[in-house]
């Protein structure tokens, strides 16, 4: 698909998975993609136009969610729940291991794309709904991590997230809340400039790689600079088991989706 093939109607539908995409993508720190890659994916060829190849869905998706993270973090930037220190180790291991997602995907098969994304959505639904403490709310200075283990986590995340377009953040958010025990709105808000770092990995990988078709990137960029604040801002307000729920319910919704498609791309 080319910039010439998009119609009034292809481009208020691309304008809506990105808008959709990138509220809840600020209600719940995560990069989006975990919503708006299968809406790529399937919706267009739904609604009779052209399927997007998981392929261009996740160059679009890279792209996008830089600037969804940004909307997010500059929402939450006066809040307190920004872990800087968090920030840099994990915002640090995670580009180096999404970049070498995205380069390397470009040998990849669409199938082995799809599949890289089913697993990592499964792991993070599974993570999701482990029984958990609910930390509560502390200053940056009293939430202590372990930081090799942060790190080698988030470099494992961006090497499979730079594959997908995705950023990692559904998988970087239930690894802070049940592996680092990071409080709920502190994960949601450093999640984002995490989130935001990696892309920049990704996005690189895949620009590169010739992945990126920019008008529909464009646009999608456009509809997250506008909904992902108002999502941000509306995390701020919700209740922090409200938010793990959605959020949860949202990972396994996708996971199952994926791997049914593959499934029956497979019999």
């Amino acid at each position: 698909m080319s910039g010439a093939e998009l119609t009034l109607p292809l481009i208020l539908t691309l304008f809506a998975i990105g808008f959709a995409g990138s509220f809840i993508s600020g209600m719940v720190g995560i990069g989006g993609s975990i919503i708006k890659y299968p809406m790529l994916l399937y919706i267009p060829p739904m609604l009779g136009f052209a399927a997007f190849t998981a392929h261009e869905v996740a160059g679009i998706s890279a792209v996008q969610v830089i600037f969804a993270t940004i909307g997010g973090v500059w929402a939450y930037r006066s809040s307190g729940y920004l872990n800087k220190r968090l920030i840099v180790v994990m915002g640090a291991a995670i580009l180096a291991g999404s970049f070498i997602g995205g380069f390397e995907s470009s040998g990849l098969s669409e199938m082995t794309v799809n599949v890289v994304y089913g697993v990592l959505a499964a792991i993070a639904a599974v993570m999701m709904f482990i029984p958990k403490k609910e930390v509560p709310d502390m200053p940056a200075e009293d939430v202590s991590f372990s930081i090799p283990l942060a790190a080698v986590l988030a470099f494992i995340v961006g090497i499979g997230a730079g594959i997908v377009g995705a950023a990692g953040s559904f998988l970087l958010v239930p690894i802070m809340l049940t592996v680092l025990n990071i409080p709920t709105r502190m994960t949601i808000a450093t999640s984002l400039a995490i989130t935001f770092i990696s892309s920049i990995g990704s996005t690189a990988g895949k620009v590169f790689t010739g992945q990126v078709l920019l008008w529909p990137a464009v646009i999608m960029i456009v509809a997250s600079l506008i909904a992902a604040p108002i999502g941000a801002k509306a995390g701020q307000k919700m209740n922090t088991k409200v938010l793990k729920w959605i959020l949860a319910i949202l990972i396994a919704a996708t996971a199952i989706n994926i791997w049914r498609d593959l499934f029956m791309q497979m019999l």
